[in-house]
């Protein structure tokens, strides 16, 4: 990896599902204490890429959420606050 926010293109292509259960897989191997250090620096540096791309993946879905307002009786939308 050239760049440290691109991503193994198997971990761009999931979706956050996809991702959030092999990152709890990841956190439940280490908790474990069952891997031995150099598999734990490997599983670690996965977990850290698929959490970015989690943190992605959510950023783009508020970025997208608009809110329903009900203003007089008729519907309308209005851009989500997103901070």
């Amino acid at each position: 990896m050239s760049d440290s926010t691109e991503l193994p293109e198997d971990i761009a292509g999931m979706s956050f599902e996809e991702a959030l259960q092999e990152l709890e897989q990841i956190v439940e191997k280490l908790d474990s204490g069952r891997v031995d250090l150099d598999q734990s620096i490997d599983i670690y540096t996965r977990g850290s890429q698929l959490k970015l791309h989690c943190e992605s993946k959510l950023r783009n879905a508020r970025e997208r959420v608009d809110k329903i307002v009900d203003t007089n009786g008729t519907l309308s939308t209005e851009q989500a606050n997103i901070e």
